[in-house]
């Protein structure tokens, strides 16, 4: 049970936006009871007088706080010894640029504890960004759609607008071709805020099969699940739950759609050990439609061989070459435009912090500062005071190849 809590200031470079609790999610807690101060921060989204403006307390200095929450990795020398820190550590696959965060926990006897591991007794996780991945997702994907015919995007890039609500309104003035067609991979989180910027688009969903077969006088866009986009090898009747246990021995038939859209929107999950979705074959494929690949999933060497990198969120878009497979400026005649950017909630700040504090709040909130009755405090907690717990033990030698 933490008694004060603290917001701290996101250090990574490029600087993050966002942040784990609004300034009326701040209010909020404290009028719970709870001790909440919040570091002085020149880069965020929502400013140090917003938060002051709520009776707030902002500083400069964190160290009487029990618990620092953040959202980013903190970078090390803000990590402090024997404090209990929660942010995206993104240490649980032991990606190599992190091993050092990791050691350095160990090292200083911190209680490392990671939003991404927050999951209720069904193991459903209950804190995410995805959903925003798609609402911005979607909206870069119809500006490429501008890169690609005519060089630069009439909207506005969703980062330098306020909040969606301004975002939304550029997209209400965008040029819908009249016969567009989309398709999406993915019905999860990212795929459902997809779809949000689609519908407000005015765009009309249809299913795969009308999607493949039929011919309409407005836009559309179809989603396509695991059951609609993976055939087994062997010809039996596709299973889902053996697909999502072991995708092995399956193949993607997503050509057919690949030959009918303009636009790629992929939002799935992919397991390295499944098969292909797009590869450069296809892309080479003489009746293909496509003309955008808006890869929110972005798995650099993954499903989709256009992929070729991960971009940024002020240069978002490059040309794939389909004859070479060799990356071209965006948009030269000829060539699919590429959209990869891979930390797209960032882009909208106000309105992602938003919705993850909320579910911070009622979802977490409770467990940090009373009793963890059902342990989601316990499972989400990869370091206890230097130590790595049970369940994250396999990390003990990836965090000490990190001194060597």
């Amino acid at each position: 049970m933490f008694k004060k809590i603290g917001i701290i200031r996101e250090g990574k470079v490029p600087p993050d936006r966002r942040v784990p609790l609004t300034p009326e999610q701040c209010r909020e807690a404290r009028l719970q009871g709870i001790d909440i101060a919040v570091q002085r921060s020149p880069v965020r989204a929502y400013t140090d007088d917003e938060y002051t403006a709520l009776d707030v307390r902002v500083t400069h200095d964190l160290t009487d706080r029990d618990l620092i929450i953040g959202v980013k990795e903190v970078p090390l020398d803000m990590l402090m010894a024997g404090k209990a820190y929660i942010f995206f550590s993104h240490t649980i696959k032991k990606q190599p640029h992190n091993a050092k965060l990791l050691h350095t926990v160990l090292e200083r006897k911190i209680t490392l504890i990671d939003h991404e591991l927050f999951t209720d007794p069904k193991g459903h996780r209950v804190l995410a960004f995805g959903r925003w991945a798609g609402v911005v997702g979607a909206y870069n994907a119809f500006r490429a759609w501008e890169v690609h015919n005519g060089g630069v995007p009439a909207l506005k890039p969703a980062h330098a607008c306020h909040d969606r609500t301004e975002m939304d309104m550029h997209l209400s003035h965008f040029n819908m071709p009249k016969d567009l067609r989309i398709v999406l991979t993915g019905t999860g989180r990212v795929g459902n805020g997809a779809m949000e910027t689609l519908d407000r688009a005015g765009v009309a969903r249809v299913s795969p099969g009308e999607f493949l077969h039929n011919t309409f006088d407005h836009a559309v866009y179809t989603i396509l699940g695991s059951a609609d986009l993976y055939v087994r090898d062997d010809g039996k009747p596709f299973d889902r739950a053996a697909f999502h246990e072991d995708p092995r021995g399956h193949h993607a038939n997503f050509l057919p759609f690949a030959r009918r859209a303009h636009i790629y929107i992929a939002c799935h999950f992919w397991d390295a050990r499944g098969p292909m979705i797009l590869t450069a074959d296809d892309l080479r494929d003489p009746a293909l439609g496509l003309r955008v690949v808006a890869d929110i999933s972005c798995d650099i060497g993954g499903p989709i061989d256009s992929t070729l990198r991960a971009t940024t969120i002020e240069e978002p878009f490059f040309g794939y070459d389909t004859a070479t497979g060799q990356e071209r400026p965006a948009g030269q005649p000829g060539n699919l435009t590429v959209m990869s950017v891979d930390n797209l909630p960032c882009e909208l700040p106000r309105d992602s912090s938003k919705s993850f504090g909320r579910d911070l709040m009622a979802n977490v909130m409770p467990h940090l500062t009373g009793a963890d009755a059902d342990g989601m405090i316990a499972r989400a907690t990869i370091a206890k005071n230097g130590q790595l717990t049970e369940h994250y033990a396999y990390l003990r030698e990836y965090a000490d190849g990190a001194s060597r």
